[in-house]
């Protein structure tokens, strides 16, 4: 089974995709979070860093582009065709309600007409290869009927099938119902992304769909690192990796970001899910929270009991 890391914006950077690699590994590829490129062929300097190969050393990185506009697409291609890409991620899953009202991310979804309008144009050049990654509708899983008739117009290099709708955002569960109608109906590679927070969920998804060869883990291995390791055979995590690996993220946040109240609120983002692994420790998660010093932080962390 090849294994993804799926983009978390403001998370996912190169620090952690490099960190977690040294640490953990197990991963094929590593997905970036959304670069906005415009009309105008400005690009986040912010963006373009996280992607740059002198940043992500040894490992496989598939940048990831939200946009709803061919020619912007188009324009950031060449981009990253100079610095040595040969694929490229268009994003239509992002449910987030600034990126939705401008009709970008899962927002596009609302109409197909531009999806296809939008992958028409992209694929009339095809500078590179292209996957997408996708929500099964707006509203309505029964709207992916129609958007997998447009995808199947088109050699999508992956389709990443999150079975949600943008009104679902990360409520209930995956629609697997949907996925499976999709999954079997698509004339493209399909990989599988939503709520693979255990070794059972991978499982459970695995023997469901006995064909299926790509699973893209996401907010389930922030909160375990060690998930892909464990998934295909190895230890599962400990509270002294945890440590050690937080630990090792704040020495590169600092060395990259070079301010101390920088680094904490990194490092308070990732324990929004690590800290799931101990649900009674209420106590320590208020102290994280609160903390105003990378020692009071890690103080904290390093009272942590031993995981089960």
């Amino acid at each position: 089974m090849k294994l993804l890391f799926a983009p978390l914006e403001g998370i996912t950077n190169f620090v952690y995709r490099n960190t977690h690699n040294e640490m953990f590994g197990h991963l094929d590829e590593y997905y970036s979070p959304f670069i906005t490129p415009s009309e105008d062929d400005k690009v986040n300097r912010k963006g373009l860093n996280d992607i740059i190969p002198e940043n992500n050393p040894n490992i496989v990185i598939k940048p990831q582009v939200l946009t709803n506009s061919a020619e912007a697409f188009l324009k950031f291609t060449e981009k990253l065709m100079n610095v040595g890409y040969d694929e490229v991620n268009l994003n239509f899953g992002c449910p987030s309600q600034t990126v939705v009202k401008k009709g970008k991310g899962s927002g596009i979804l609302k109409d197909p007409d531009k999806v296809e309008e939008l992958l028409y144009k992209v694929f009339e050049e095809k500078p590179m290869k292209i996957s997408v990654k996708t929500r099964t509708g707006f509203l309505d899983g029964r709207e992916m009927d129609k958007l997998m008739e447009i995808y199947n117009k088109y050699p999508i290099e992956l389709l990443i099938i999150h079975p949600r709708t943008r009104s679902d955002f990360y409520n209930g569960v995956p629609d697997l119902e949907v996925f499976k109608k999709a999954f079997y109906s698509s004339k493209n590679p399909v990989c599988y992304n939503g709520n693979i927070d255990t070794v059972e969920d991978y499982e459970r998804i695995k023997n469901m769909f006995p064909e299926l060869d790509c699973m893209m883990l996401g907010r389930g291995l922030i909160r375990n690192p060690a998930l892909p390791r464990y998934i295909r055979g190895g230890k599962n995590i400990t509270t002294e990796e945890i440590v050690a690996f937080s630990k090792c993220l704040a020495d590169n946040y600092q060395a990259t970001l070079r301010s101390e109240t920088f680094t904490l609120n990194k490092l308070k983002e990732v324990w929004m899910y690590m800290i799931q692994n101990y649900p009674t420790e209420k106590k320590i998660f208020k102290t994280i929270r609160k903390a105003n010093k990378l020692a009071e932080f890690i103080g904290a962390i390093e009272a942590l009991p031993e995981l089960n």
